[in-house]
């Protein structure tokens, strides 16, 4: 395997995946805490896992439900639905079908996709309700066929017959979450041209959908010989999106809107009460610092209101939100910006800062983010 990114989460998940330790600490991982979860329990692993105070807010009640239909013992150790819990053991199989919520989180979808092989009878999930972040579910199931399993993938279920992984190359594509943010220095930059490695036009990333939504607020993507070219257009004055599918892009999306007078119509932003922090409250709270505000419509529509003139300078937190630090730093090329507890970018995006060195930002070492 190339290209593998060297992001605290992935390096995470390396190092627990094959740990013989009772007692597995995810840190602030939820991919890591959902797989493992399911990962552990079919391969009949007594484990206790836990992580942060954060991690132990984060629901992982749907996805520990559907494994006990399975077969699975799991005891919560605190609090009922949350983390911490204990995998006690796995008695055998004793259901090939699982009806589990689409529109939560579709990490516990793929983790019970990728574990499917291996059970005796095979599983088939019935996905009930709307459907979150459909890429990353038909980003699974491309991954699972690349090794060598068959996947079902239909409207509303997805069926695995019992199979066996086989070994393959596999070169990681670069990460468009990642990239979105440089999306951003464009958008927000006077002048720009930068060139972003290894980004599929045809990629099954969520996230590639940065590449339609910044085309509204002033970015031209052209792909050539295995790079992509950003540069500047004219940007609208509204853009109106759904993140139901991309809901990582919606706090770099919401700042650029705010800094460039461009009024936003979004919906598709529930899972976000549930990430690192809340991330509708943090994004409020922030965005306030420069003018802006969003503004809760009904239970499902939202309203950007942009800020009428951006402040000399603002101080950011984070919330021990990684995007939280990558979505605001970009409004570094119009004002001074501090960004509070800097370190979180290690999760996802550990040379962040370095890279914001390279484009000619000055980075001091309390990583106060200047012009």
């Amino acid at each position: 395997m190339s290209n593998l990114s060297d992001a605290n989460d992935t390096q995470l998940m390396l190092k627990l995946v094959g740990s013989k330790d009772k007692t597995i600490d995810v840190e602030d991982a939820g991919t890591t805490m959902r797989f493992l979860t399911a990962f552990f329990s079919v391969t009949d692993q007594n484990k206790i896992l836990t992580g942060t105070s954060r991690m132990k807010e984060r629901p992982i009640g749907l996805l520990v439900d559907a494994l006990r239909k399975l077969g699975v013992e799991i005891n919560y150790l605190e609090k009922d639905g949350f983390p911490p819990h204990e995998i006690k053991k796995f008695s055998g199989q004793t259901t090939d079908s699982i009806h589990i919520r689409g529109d939560v989180s579709s990490q516990y979808i793929s983790a019970l996709m990728m574990i499917a092989p291996i059970l005796p009878k095979g599983l088939k999930l019935v996905l009930e309700g709307k459907i979150g972040s459909r890429p990353y579910i038909e980003m699974t199931a491309a991954l699972m066929n690349h090794f060598g399993v068959n996947v079902k993938l239909m409207p509303a279920s997805v069926e695995i017959a019992h199979q066996t992984y086989k070994p393959a190359p596999f070169t990681v594509e670069s990460d468009w979450s990642a990239a979105s943010y440089w999306f951003a220095f464009t958008a927000l930059a006077e002048k720009a041209e930068i060139i972003l490695p290894k980004l599929l036009s045809d990629s099954l990333q969520g996230d590639s959908a940065i590449v339609k939504i910044m085309e509204g607020l002033g970015v031209k993507s052209e792909f050539k010989n295995g790079l992509l070219t950003l540069t500047k257009i004219p940007s609208k004055n509204e853009l109106h999106w759904d993140f139901t599918h991309c809901p990582d892009l919606a706090q770099t999306v919401a700042v650029v809107c705010a800094a460039k007078n461009i009024k936003g119509y979004f919906i598709g932003l529930e899972s976000l009460r549930i990430k690192e922090t809340d991330r509708i409250q943090a994004l409020q709270n922030e965005l306030e610092k420069i003018g802006a505000g969003l503004i809760e419509q009904d239970s499902e529509h939202w309203t950007l209101v942009p800020t009428p003139s951006l402040p000399a300078s603002a101080s950011f937190l984070t919330y021990k939100d990684h995007r939280m630090a990558m979505a605001f730093a970009p409004l570094a090329t119009l004002m001074d910006v501090e960004i509070e507890r800097p370190e979180v970018v290690r999760k996802s995006y550990p040379n962040f800062w370095n890279d914001m060195k390279t484009l000619g930002f000055s980075v001091q070492s309390s990583f106060n983010v200047l012009k």
